[in-house]
């Protein structure tokens, strides 16, 4: 199988759970970190799909690399082979398929419960009518053409949507218990900054019974992933 490709956005926002659940299934994948100044390529066709992390910038910001990034996502899609955002990931899907990326009306960071649309292809997606999953944005998308909708959270209405093989989310469920602690140190400026917000809460907070999170966020991935990874490109 060829492998899939992993875009890295920023140090601290790496493939997280993702990555353990295609090492656990032995499924080859590789990264590129746009942070270390690594090329994107020009073409999709060495790479079974297409997943992009998350990360600190905007898709509106004037970066050298997000024009390159847009037109893999078109590529990919034109190609029909799977695509997966998370957060910046999901957003940046949402820009090459022409949608909008706007200020959320409130900025969202730690834990907060989110809500599977009520049909079959969702809860099938899911697995569950509702999940608590972790945020931190201040950006959210909107929906691009025929996209179906599949997640909202009581502050942010477009929390994830799919169109064909692709799956944007606005929420992040690839985090793992180092990730959130690395966050939560690296983002405390940002956290006190943002309190006033009724959908930010404080790292002492977002750190409570952090195992037990992480461990049923990692349930609701692996059940998305899993029918993710049905649609990867199977030739050598």
């Amino acid at each position: 199988m060829k492998p899939v490709l992993v875009i890295r956005h920023a140090r601290t926002e790496g493939a997280g759970f993702f990555s353990t659940f295609l090492d656990q299934r032995n499924i080859p994948w590789c990264m590129i970190c746009i942070d270390k100044g690594d090329a994107l390529p020009s073409g999709i066709s060495d790479y079974s799909g297409l997943v992009m992390m998350g990360g600190p910038m905007s898709v509106n910001d004037q970066l050298p690399w997000i024009e390159q990034e847009l037109g893999l996502i078109r590529q990919s899609i034109s190609l029909d082979l799977p695509v997966l955002g998370h957060c910046l990931g999901g957003q940046l899907i949402s820009k090459a398929l022409g949608a909008k990326v706007i200020a959320n009306p409130v900025k969202e960071i730690g834990w907060g419960e989110v809500n599977v649309a009520p049909d079959q292809l969702s809860l099938d997606l899911f697995g569950v009518t509702n999940f608590e999953s972790f945020h931190w944005h201040g950006e959210t998308f909107e929906l691009p053409n025929e996209a179906k909708h599949l997640l909202s959270s009581h502050y942010c209405q477009n929390q994830a949507y799919q169109l064909g093989k692709v799956l944007a989310f606005q929420c992040h469920i690839e985090m793992t218990e180092e990730m959130v602690q690395a966050w939560c140190a690296g983002g405390l400026d940002e956290i006190l900054a943002s309190k006033d917000s009724p959908a930010v809460q404080q790292a002492t907070e977002i750190q409570r019974h952090l195992k037990v999170r992480v461990a049923n966020l990692n349930k609701v991935a692996t059940h998305v992933y899993s029918q993710w990874i049905k649609s990867l490109n199977q030739a050598r």
